[in-house]
């Protein structure tokens, strides 16, 4: 870490402090994008406006499964990547003199769910009780935005980094990870990596996080006259049983024993959840074709191989059921094939983050191991990069009236200015 003097902090945390309605401007319109999959391109378009605000070029990162596909960190892709890159922006100093840095951040959000069940609609930014709610504001976009005022904040200052700094809004963290994947392998490796994903409430740091599988079985029966339904099999009633082969599975996996450390503590880390079905045709007719989707949780330890032949094998045994007799089940995996990973704290980056959050706040951040996943696997697993994954208070992602707190949301940026004056060093701009 290089030392910074009392009037360079003051003048950096007080230009901090003077963005915040910008911070919000910008978090409003990254917002009203609905960044769901396959719709990032508006998102991704105000990214590069904002990176052209800090005064950087920004440049498009394609995802090309060709070249990614004999990669350990690749997962099989729901859909293609036409008109959907990543952008990324790169900050050269004028002298080398401290190490350099990632500040990394997905654009894309999950669905929202049923729009009608929201206060206020979920594209449109409000702000009630000091918190900003609408889709991804929490979940990453106020992250998003907290890296990029931090960058600003030491312009404003009348400084700049004085090493490399990369600016990264990446496509896909919510069900492949390989936008991040292909933005990490395209640009140079850096010394460090900070990753501004959202707090469960709190403003915390992630101290390890599971792996995930997606896997999709179909299910073919026999349609039939709802009168005659006896001599049909029932697409929908056949993928049930399927689902329920799972249910002792999940309970193993949980049993203490499968527990790494790293979670010990936490009630139920590795989930099994079916979050998508399609299927049937007509209330009155027995369903010929349903579809459903689960995600598997890895535990630290197991390997998402070993969670996807464990899969394989489920599957194969419930298509034996008699109530499956004459039924045609296929499995695909498309979407997450993530090993799980353990974050360690006690880097330098990790360590000097920490005490710039307990300086520009006054309190402590802190730790929990998660039971989702984030990017941050790519770069301590195949990139060998150090990696903090801390951000601001948010509530209720990927559920209804998500939203993001805004104080804590100023307090992750000044932290985040903070570390990178003093990881990055400083120089005039």
């Amino acid at each position: 870490m290089i030392p910074l003097d009392a009037g360079a902090r003051r003048a950096i945390l007080e230009a901090a402090d003077s963005l915040r309605e910008e911070s919000l401007d910008w978090l409003f319109r990254l917002v009203r994008c609905p960044s769901t999959l396959g719709n990032e391109a508006g998102a991704l378009k105000e990214m590069e406006r904002l990176y052209r605000h800090l005064g950087l070029a920004p440049q498009r990162i394609p995802t090309v499964p060709e070249k990614l596909e004999g990669h350990p960190g690749f997962s099989p892709p729901l859909i293609g990547y036409e008109g959907r890159d990543n952008v990324a922006a790169l900050h050269r100093p004028k002298v080398t003199k401290g190490r350099s840095l990632v500040l990394q951040g997905h654009v894309d959000v999950v669905p929202e769910g049923a729009a009608d069940m929201w206060e206020s609609p979920p594209y449109e930014p409000t702000i009630r009780g000091g918190r900003v709610y609408g889709r991804g504001a929490g979940d990453m976009k106020a992250g998003v935005v907290s890296y990029c005022m931090a960058f600003a904040a030491l312009k404003r200052a009348g400084l700049q980094p004085a090493a490399e700094v990369q600016l990264q809004a990446v496509i896909e963290e919510e069900c492949t990870g390989n936008g991040a994947l292909a933005t990490m392998l395209a640009m140079p490796k850096a010394d460090a990596a900070i990753i501004p994903e959202p707090g469960p409430g709190v403003d915390a740091y992630y101290s390890a996080e599971v792996g995930v599988v997606w896997a999709w079985v179909t299910v073919s029966g026999r349609p039939a006259h709802v009168r005659d339904m006896q001599s049909g099999i029932n697409a929908i009633e056949a993928a049930n049983v399927i689902a329920g082969a799972f249910k002792d599975y999940e309970a193993e996996r949980n049993r203490a024993e499968n527990i790494h450390a790293a979670f010990h503590g936490v009630n139920h880390p590795v989930n099994v959840n079916f979050g998508t079905i399609q299927g049937g045709e007509w209330n009155s007719s027995v369903a010929t074709r349903c579809r459903i989707g689960m995600r598997v949780g890895v535990m630290l330890g197991y390997s998402a191989r070993q969670v996807r032949e464990d899969i394989e094998r489920l599957v194969a045994k419930a298509a034996t059921d008699e109530r499956l007799r004459g039924a045609q089940v296929k499995l695909e995996f498309k979407g997450f094939m993530a090993e799980a990973c353990e974050l360690s704290v006690e880097t330098d980056i990790g360590r000097l983050s920490r005490r710039s959050y307990s300086e520009a706040t006054g309190t402590e951040l802190r730790g929990f191991p998660i039971l989702g996943l984030t990017d941050a696997r790519h770069f301590v697993l195949h990139g060998d990069i150090p990696c903090m994954v801390f951000g601001p208070d948010a509530q209720e992602i990927h559920g209804i009236d998500e939203s993001v707190g805004i104080e804590s949301m100023h307090g992750i940026t000044r932290s985040l200015a903070l570390t990178m004056a003093q990881w990055c060093g400083v120089e005039s701009a």
